[in-house]
């Protein structure tokens, strides 16, 4: 018997499966709602929460379409503004309002631009899920493929090193060994003194030239002394005599 591959082209159709079967995607998952409008152009489908009570979204889309990617975070960012509130509106279910809502992209295929958009995004968790609606016979079901999940990295424990003591090395004991004998000195070096340098005569400097001393200036003229003035002789008084 061969497998058949269906097709779906109803997006409601779509999403009533991924409902049905909600744990094909991710074990733990609880639907709270669906078809939740968030703006004129984008509804958020499925509205979850996991087993930690972490906000899950779920985006779908029954053909390759890189909008969707875009309509995805526009529901992310509703969902974390108004978790307290979907908390205390849907209290039956055990949501972590601390915590940041993630996405879920489920698609036929997907592009490479959406592809390496999401490996490139930071502090925002993303995964996406290719899916196929298969027939066998008389059976028909959905089958989900992981394409980029996020997952936790476990960290290995390393085995401790054990600080063994380490053993004093022995000091090698540094044999002396004999100098050897200086070189033998030649008798004509030996006889030959050794001439003394002498000492050069200082040069004598040319005497300066000692310049003769600037005139002095000329002094300025003095003013003429104005004349002097005689002074006025007093007219004699006669005398009356009576």
């Amino acid at each position: 018997m061969s497998i058949e591959k269906l097709t779906v082209e109803s997006h409601h159709e779509l999403e009533q499966m991924i409902m049905n079967e909600i744990n094909l995607v991710e074990k733990g998952l609880t639907v709270i709602c669906s078809d939740v409008p968030i703006n004129e152009k984008t509804t958020l489908d499925i509205l979850c929460h996991d087993s930690n009570g972490q906000l899950v979204i779920i985006q779908l889309s029954v053909q390759e379409d890189d909008v969707m990617l875009l309509q995805g975070l526009q529901s992310l960012d509703y969902v974390d503004k108004f978790k307290s509130f979907l908390k205390a509106t849907y209290n039956k279910h055990k949501i972590d309002d601390k915590e940041k809502p993630r996405l879920i992209l489920i698609a036929p295929s997907f592009s490479d631009a959406v592809k390496k958009a999401v490996e490139s995004m930071k502090g925002i968790r993303v995964d996406l899920y290719e899916w196929e609606y298969l027939k066998l016979g008389d059976h028909k079901g959905l089958r989900l493929q992981p394409i980029f999940a996020w997952k936790h990295a476990e960290k290995e424990e390393k085995p401790e090193k054990k600080h063994e003591p380490k053993t004093p090395k022995k000091k090698e004991t540094m044999k002396e060994e004999p100098l050897p004998p200086p070189p033998p000195v030649s008798e004509e070096k030996e006889a030959k003194p050794k001439q003394e340098q002498k000492p050069e005569p200082p040069k004598a400097e040319p005497p300066k030239e000692e310049k003769p001393p600037a005139p002095p200036a000329p002094s300025a003229p003095l003013p003429p002394k104005p004349p002097m003035e005689k002074p006025r002789e007093e007219p004699k008084k006669k005398l009356r005599l009576f």
